[in-house]
């Protein structure tokens, strides 16, 4: 709308498996273009790659909950309802921040399902299996060998480039949040930490998918954008041919930035925000 201010600050939200750091090229292209650029991490992953590998213990414990209110405080104080941008389960927690009545459009990035979402393609569970071979990972940080997250991550880069992302990047997960959010939270009773209401209003929500993503395919993403066909708000789906999970880095990334940030530009509601939380 004309008589509403644009949105000038961009909130990106990273996944698992990885902390801010793996936003650093799109920090540059988006305050390039003169926006503010917020990267919050969650809380523990507030320290660099190689002291969160060397003591992973400091995020094993780490809850959903604690994760949306943290980052929803750090979006509360931007003036103007800033876009949120969410990669993988950051695309997860963007989606609950959206359901909270924050930001002015949201874009979620080969995101995790939110609660509800059944499809489980055979890529995705190769992928999440490092961590759910071992009941007792749930109470651990678990991470990907390199091999592991070549497949997972960045199977579209040869084994030399794939290495030198997991050596920049790669960092241990809570394995309590891919067996609870990633197995079990559609066959527990009652409503999950992701769970949210498909039919309310929010934020404009992109879902974009990469062809060749291995831990949260297409169809993972294409069946979430489907369940808020109730909702009276904007939610579009787009697919990048040829891109991998870690298509926030891999050679192209500007494009997927570009196309991301055009789209909320376009569709952005500054008039969403409520004082509901």
């Amino acid at each position: 709308m004309n008589d509403t201010p644009r949105p000038d600050t961009v909130v990106l939200v990273h996944g698992l498996w990885v902390t801010p750091r793996s936003w650093e090229n799109w920090v540059q292209h988006y305050q390039a273009k003169g926006f503010t650029v917020l990267t919050p991490a969650y809380p523990g992953f507030d320290i660099e790659v190689e002291a969160l590998r060397a003591n992973p213990d400091l995020i094993a414990n780490l809850t959903v909950p604690e994760t949306v209110d943290h980052l929803a405080a750090v979006i509360e104080k931007v003036e103007t309802p800033p876009i949120i941008i969410g990669h993988s389960f950051g695309g997860t927690l963007t989606q609950l921040l959206l359901a909270r009545g924050l930001g002015s459009a949201g874009v979620v990035i080969d995101s995790a399902p939110t609660e509800g979402v059944r499809v489980s393609p055979l890529s995705q569970a190769k992928s999440l299996f490092p961590a759910l071979k071992n009941p007792a990972n749930r109470h651990k940080a678990v991470g990907f060998t390199p091999e592991e997250f070549h497949y997972a991550f960045t199977n579209t880069l040869t084994q030399e480039e794939s290495k030198a992302v997991w050596d920049r990047y790669a960092i241990a997960a809570p394995g309590y949040w891919v067996w609870e959010y990633g197995l079990f939270a559609n066959f527990k009773p009652g409503h999950q930490d992701t769970w949210l209401d498909y039919s309310a209003d929010r934020a404009p929500l992109l879902f974009i998918a990469g062809e060749k993503d291995h831990i949260m395919p297409p169809a993972v993403n294409k069946s979430n954008a489907d369940h808020y066909k109730k909702s009276p708000a904007l939610t579009e789906y787009h697919e990048f041919e040829g891109r991998d999970h870690w298509t926030c880095g891999a050679p192209g990334w500007e494009a997927v930035a570009d196309y991301a940030l055009n789209w909320a530009l376009k569709h952005a509601r500054i008039s969403i925000r409520t004082t509901e939380s």
